[in-house]
């Protein structure tokens, strides 16, 4: 008995043209990239103009949509049936690009070269923790800014934690306020001979113990940076808050993308409590990979005990055919070359003129007059492959005892998702059932969002 949770409903959540954000997270390795993949092809087919922006290094999105590469211009996907009115284009987020964008575009030419040039600031775009995070952020109001698509689908970062994308703005605006950037803004902001006499004396010992540990240069390079980035920052904190009242807003839904396993849904219960927790729109879960099986009334314990039984049946030796029990035992005697002896029938073949069939003989061979000419030769008669009796035992054997694990997983699979709908019961499922291989091309990707729209999840 399964328990039941309301239906989420694809179609309906991409045909509104009041949605205009669809943002799927989740934890890693759950499908989240194929399954924005799958919703941009399937909207655009049904006449939305819709952009799927993406986080994921593997690129698995570019080799499935037929593009040679994907960088931070969205391009035109080709393929997709246009028939309805609408396109898709896809993008993958460059995070240096787009913190070089935001520089260029939010400071005059000589603070901006400065900024670039900086090595701490190379370091800082190149990986800093949550900087992906913010840019994705970023990213996404810069979109939602142009209005040339009416759809953006946003595959949040392969993160560890599934919260990072929506905590990225929050610690960036925790940095940019902390103490250690406010004392090395300090002397910048001070200038001139007071400036150089409050650094000699009050921060003398602060930049001695930091020297020590991060070094002179690298020091010196966070105070340029500090000091070049100090008009910036405000605006950082500005378009941050922005972008998150963006995904508070109407029009913006979450797709929480998980896999029937345990950490998996853990994780999307968490997510799902943060979200109703900050006020965001949760549209539903999206339950990937799951197993199902064409045989579900033959259970797991009635599969294991057939192959027992017929794998007994082997142990107790070869079994005794038909042609066994009636067939004289003197019929055919070997002789010292290995061949047999045939003289019985040979004999009979010269009592009666002619080649007759025997009972188990040839059926190709026909009784003819020793007269009559040699039959013209034809092809060598083939052979219909029988499987022996215990081949065939041994082999339904091994197939009930691999449905017999199917029909554990599945179970296990569902224990799973029931412990999910127990504790949230209001959230809307849908069931994508797993595909036999990996999805790399858009027909896998269309296959993909028939299942999204027409998967239910598991009823009682």
């Amino acid at each position: 008995m399964s328990l039941e949770s309301p239906v989420l409903e694809i179609d309906p959540l991409l045909d509104d043209p009041r949605t205009r954000i669809l943002v799927c997270c989740g934890s890693g390795g759950v499908g989240k990239t194929t399954t924005a993949a799958a919703l941009g092809v399937r909207a655009a087919e049904r006449g939305r103009k819709a952009v799927v922006l993406t986080i994921d290094p593997a690129r698995r999105l570019a080799q499935s949509m037929g593009l040679s590469e994907l960088d931070n211009t969205p391009r035109r996907v080709e393929g997709v049936d246009e028939s309805a009115g609408g396109e898709l284009s896809a993008m993958m987020l460059d995070m240096k690009r787009t913190f070089d964008e935001v520089v260029l575009q939010h400071s005059d030419p000589e603070r901006a070269r400065a900024i670039l040039e900086n090595p701490f600031y190379q370091s800082l775009s190149a990986g800093f923790a949550g900087t992906q995070e913010y840019m994705a952020m970023e990213k996404l109001g810069q979109l939602r800014a142009l209005d040339t698509w009416d759809l953006i689908i946003v595959d949040t970062p392969p993160s560890r934690s599934a919260l990072d994308f929506l905590d990225a703005p929050k610690r960036l605006g925790s940095f940019l306020d902390g103490r250690f950037i406010r004392l090395l803004m300090a002397p910048a902001k001070v200038g001139g001979r007071a400036g150089v006499k409050f650094l000699n004396l009050g921060m003398s010992m602060m930049t001695g113990t930091l020297s020590k540990v991060m070094g002179a240069q690298l020091l010196r390079d966070v105070q340029t940076f500090v000091a070049a980035m100090d008009s910036m920052f405000g605006g950082f904190r500005k378009r941050a808050d922005a972008t998150y009242k963006l995904l508070q807003a109407n029009g913006t839904a979450f797709l929480v993308v998980a896999a029937p396993e345990r950490d998996a849904l853990r994780e999307a219960s968490y997510f799902v409590e943060r979200l109703a927790a900050e006020d965001m729109p949760l549209a539903g879960l999206v339950l990937n990979r799951v197993h199902g099986s064409g045989a579900a009334q033959l259970t797991a314990e009635r599969a294991l005990a057939a192959a027992e039984a017929l794998e007994d049946g082997l142990q107790d030796g070869p079994r005794e055919g038909p042609q066994d029990q009636d067939k004289p035992a003197e019929a055919s005697t070997p002789l010292p070359s290995g061949e047999f002896d045939d003289s019985a029938e040979s004999a009979e073949n010269l009592q009666n003129g002619g080649i007759v069939d025997q009972a188990d003989g040839k059926a190709e061979v026909r009784k003819t007059d020793h007269a009559s000419p040699d039959p013209e030769p034809g092809p060598e008669p083939v052979a219909e492959p029988v499987a022996e009796p215990e081949s065939a035992d041994r082999l339904a054997a091994g197939l009930l005892r691999l449905h017999a694990e199917r029909m554990q997983l599945v179970a296990r699979e569902r224990r799973t998702r029931d412990r999910f709908v127990s504790v949230h019961p209001e959230v809307p499922m849908v069931d994508v059932a797993a595909l036999p291989g990996d999805v790399h091309d858009l027909a896998g990707l269309r296959e993909i969002g028939e299942r999204l729209a027409a998967g239910q999840p598991t009823a009682a």
